[in-house]
């Protein structure tokens, strides 16, 4: 039996928070492409299981995990929709930030230039 522990879209605010962490992100790429058991990530991290729980739980709370349980045993996977709001915001940053970018890369130029 798989359990989200929400039945809508993860808000967008806890989607971010939740990544903004390095060790959170490990486990999201962990658990990307394969369903891991909380041993076999908790193997794979270089911190106490009590905070590898802490961040599995923050992960689920959020909608980035699907859990399922096998007697004792509490498997995790990534749940890749979870992201989906996500995917405008950063669409909507990156068409800002390269115009940006561009304009820092063309100001650096004639300034380069204006030295020889």
């Amino acid at each position: 039996m798989q359990a989200r522990t929400r039945n809508s879209a993860a808000a967008l605010a806890d989607v971010i928070d939740a990544i903004g962490n390095r060790r959170r992100r490990q486990i999201l790429k962990l658990v990307w492409d394969a369903e891991r058991s909380a041993g076999e990530i908790a193997a794979a991290s270089d911190v106490s299981w009590p905070a590898v729980s802490q961040n599995l739980r923050v992960l689920k709370t959020s909608g980035l995990l699907v859990e399922r349980r096998q007697g004792t045993h509490r498997y995790y996977r990534a749940d890749r929709k979870a992201l989906g709001p996500l995917e405008s915001v950063l669409r909507q940053m990156w068409l800002t930030d390269i115009g940006r970018l561009k304009q820092l890369a063309e100001d650096e130029a004639r300034k380069s230039r204006k030295r020889t």
